[in-house]
């Protein structure tokens, strides 16, 4: 089969992936329903990889154009709506919803003129917490308990496949935040911003909580939707209470 036409569609984050095959394969995935943009975080093999053009059967362009990031947060750069995609249950104040619906979000969220992205974790044990605080929604794709690992590739096959179904018309639209929402970069820095404040006020108490503190900031901060005014007028916020207390004039 030949390389698919491109649709503008969400972007495909791959995050610490480990084989080129299964990049070749997510590729050629993606190329088939209509996907183009492949971002990849610190990738074991070295890149560019011959295994994944081998492994891509034809979709050259998705594989050439891919970009690599060292950080998740820089790969999600320029995104303002985040799906994590995740066959493990999440204590976490997010919506978590099917792959279906998902798409229809993003579908209605990129025909607004924003941009949407996709991420997928690593072959042997997915994202962390961390890294799906970063989302907006969690994507939870129904595999049977008793065997719940999804080949990496199978997993971008089906959100790609969703996409398509909903470009062409199949799934109709459902409401989306507005376009307008700050970029995932403003939103990070927000939280290091956020983190560092408290962290001179003695928030994190006890210490060993701090880690799993800043998770549910974050997975708070992140699924909230803020456009970049509202970042901005927090920033501002956090910045006053920096200074302390002043009289009132």
């Amino acid at each position: 089969m030949g390389e698919a036409e491109a649709v503008a569609g969400p972007s495909v984050v791959l995050v610490e992936p480990q084989l080129g095959e299964n990049i070749g394969m997510a590729a050629r995935a993606m190329a088939n329903f209509g996907l183009a943009e492949l971002r990849l975080v610190t990738p074991r093999e070295p890149w560019p990889n011959p295994k994944a053009k081998a492994a891509a059967a034809g979709a050259d362009a998705v594989l050439d154009d891919a970009r690599t990031f060292e950080k998740l947060e820089a790969a999600l750069g320029g995104l303002n709506l985040v799906f994590a995609t995740t066959a493990r249950p999440r204590d976490m104040f997010k919506p978590v919803i099917d792959a279906g619906e998902a798409v229809r979000r993003a579908a209605a969220h990129v025909e607004a003129g924003g941009r949407a992205g996709f991420v997928f974790g690593r072959e042997r044990w997915g994202l962390t917490n961390e890294e799906v605080a970063l989302a907006d929604v969690i994507v939870s794709l129904p595999v049977d308990p008793a065997f719940a690992s999804l080949n990496l590739a199978q997993a971008v096959g089906i959100v790609a496949y969703e996409w398509r179904k909903a470009a062409m018309g199949e799934a109709p639209p459902i409401p989306s935040k507005s376009a307008a929402a700050a970029g995932r970069e403003e939103v990070v820095a927000l939280v290091d911003h956020l983190e560092a404040a408290l962290e001179r006020t003695d928030f994190f108490t006890p210490p060993e909580k701090h880690a799993a503190m800043m998770v549910h900031l974050r997975a708070m901060l992140s699924g909230a939707g803020f456009n970049p005014l509202e970042v901005r007028m927090l920033r501002g916020v956090i910045s006053a209470l920096e200074k302390g207390p002043h009289r009132r004039r």
